[in-house]
């Protein structure tokens, strides 16, 4: 058994100012009023917006304005949104709208009156809440990262931009964030953080957090001059395994964990550690504030405001196959949905038990119609699609490095614990079979045959896959402890991938841009700066963590348990 050492809860740690509780906010916000009789208590979508409202009609002699209340009806923004949401039960297409664009022009005048004519104090609470008062008015945030909106989407708990949507479908719900509200909740906000005196962190309900404007620029600051981690989360999957559970210390109670999203910045947590308690924010706030420093500068010039490179671990360990897929090409998904890049990603086996094995690519000579017409059968369920007829079934072993860009067919096999290196857009996967299987939730997932066959590279054959995409690896150079190997990606793919194996320092280089690593073998490793620019980082196995660009070089050596013992990195970086 594996001694446990994976940390579930990484954080920045900072001295500042941090309160706890609605009764000792009220009585900060309070003090707010006495000096200015109009605030804003600003939401991203997902906050249960009636605890906020609760907490803060207890103040005396304040008139509370919910800005739902000056949006338009709901058909008018179903409507004003309609060619974003599409009837597609998963897909949308990425919004141009703004957040002024959902609110009625005529209700918001008068409640501007309301706010010049009132005698005492009024508080404008609820999503764009900034824009209806003074730009010198107190200004508080109430934020909210993805992860943790997705579980209130499942618990039907919150409501959308402008609508009551909290009864529809999960898929729907998630849809109309992702292609719609998230785009213009980052967006609008993006415009505040200059302005913002006090953020309030409800991610556990009961037991809000509020921090100054200080602090929070303060841990900014901190995260983006040295390596950090985002918080990962767990989650299962109809093909999930157990290897998850062991490694990283999960509840063993629970039927199985097929996900672990360990770096995706827009819909993971970074988290505060303030004078020793824990303050959530969505780490997206990273990237928006330090795109440059984070980034690098050709990184950001290319990619903008987006963080390029998504790890995460597939666990099918005791579990069974994923969907066989396909991700869209870039013209496909810029065509379709609105994305300028595409989801091109890679499979490193982090550990493989018998048995393991990988599907990728095509077999040589099969009759693509016949595929596709077997696919279309099989989702009617007039028969069970014959995935090796078709598709290649590679044996797998740890530390192999599968590549797949967009539009090969692929899927992981059980027995494996897959660390998924890929680019950002997360949600782009065109199931073409799900082996007779059944979502978590009893329904058969969404398979997208038709457009499956739209994107599929068929020349991506048995003997493509064997030149180009399995497990190539190539010796880039070696000094005394340490050596280093190139293991992808695919020249169509924008990230590439290098492994150190060592047992004494390694000096890295960031090149300007940003470094993703994970600690695939070894118990720990300690990230150390030549010129004493941060503090020693320490990472465990299975850990990922990310270098800044503006850290510029960094060492890596065995540490604790691993002292003496060789260790290894992966890094993905921006090729340019």
């Amino acid at each position: 058994m594996r001694k446990v050492n994976y940390d579930r809860f990484p954080s920045t740690k900072i001295s500042g100012t941090i309160i706890q509780g609605w009764e000792n906010i009220r009585a900060l916000i309070s003090g707010c009023l006495n000096k200015k009789s109009t605030l804003a208590v600003d939401f991203y979508t997902g906050v249960h917006e009636e605890e906020v409202i609760h907490a803060l009609a207890l103040l005396p002699d304040t008139t509370i304005i919910k800005t739902r209340d000056l949006m338009k009806a709901e058909e008018e923004v179903k409507v004003m949104t309609e060619r974003f949401m599409t009837e597609d039960v998963l897909f949308g297409y990425i919004t141009n709208l703004k957040m002024d664009d959902y609110f009625d022009q005529e209700k918001v005048k008068a409640a501007q009156k309301q706010i010049e004519s009132a005698t005492g104090n009024v508080i404008v609470i609820g999503t764009g809440a900034a824009t209806l008062v003074p730009s010198d008015a107190t200004l508080i945030y109430v934020d909210m990262a993805r992860w943790e909106i997705q579980q209130r989407f499942r618990r039907h708990e919150v409501k959308a931009l402008g609508i009551d949507n909290s009864q529809d479908a999960v898929s729907l719900q998630y849809k109309r964030g992702y292609f719609n509200d998230w785009r213009i909740c980052d967006k609008y906000k993006e415009g505040l953080f200059d302005r913002v005196n006090f953020w309030i962190d409800t991610h556990i309900a009961g037991e809000p957090k509020m921090i100054d404007k200080d602090t929070f620029f303060k841990g900014i600051e901190e995260t983006v001059k040295s390596p950090f981690r985002v918080v990962p989360f767990f989650d299962p999957a109809p093909w999930g395994g157990q290897w998850m559970k062991e490694v990283c210390g999960l509840d063993p109670e629970k039927e199985n964990y097929g996900w672990c999203f360990d770096c995706v910045p827009e819909e993971n947590s970074l988290f505060l550690e303030v004078n020793g308690v824990r303050f959530e924010m969505p780490s997206v706030n990273l990237v928006l504030l330090k795109s440059r420093e984070l980034l690098g500068e050709p990184v950001e010039a290319r990619f903008g405001k987006d963080f390029p490179i998504r790890f995460d671990f597939l666990d099918t360990v005791g579990g069974g196959n994923l969907s066989v897929q396909v991700h869209p090409t870039t013209q496909f998904i810029r065509e379709n949905f609105g994305m300028y890049y595409t989801q091109d990603e890679s499979y490193y086996l982090l550990d493989a038990k018998e048995g393991a094995t990988v599907y990728l690519g095509l077999k040589e000579g099969i009759n693509k119609d016949d595929m596709i017409n077997d696919l279309r059968q099989a989702q009617e369920g007039k028969i069970v699609f014959d995935t090796e007829k078709y598709v290649n079934k590679l044996p797998a072993k740890k530390h192999d490095h599968y590549l797949i860009p967009g539009g090969t067919v692929h899927c992981s096999g059980s027995e494996a614990l897959v660390l998924e290196i890929s680019s950002t857009p997360n949600l782009f996967t065109f199931k073409l079979w799900d082996w007779q299987r059944l979502g978590l939730d009893g329904k058969p997932r969404p398979i997208n045959v038709e457009r499956g066959k739209e994107v599929i590279d068929w020349k991506r054959d048995t003997q493509y896959v064997k030149e180009n995409l399995a497990n190539h690896v190539t010796e880039m150079g070696s000094g005394e402890g340490w050596r280093e190997e190139r293991t992808g990606l695919h020249p169509n793919e924008f990230i590439e991938t290098r492994r150190h194996w060592f047992t004494k320092p390694v000096t890295h280089f960031t090149n300007n841009s940003v470094n993703v690593l994970n600690l695939v073998e070894g118990e720990e490793a300690i990230v150390e700066s030549p010129d004493n620019k941060f503090a020693p980082f320490i990472v465990h196995y299975a850990e990922t963590f990310i270098i800044p660009a503006s850290v510029g070089s960094y060492t890596i050596s065995p540490y604790g348990l691993s002292a003496g013992q060789e260790c290894a990195t992966i890094k993905a970086y921006v090729r340019y």
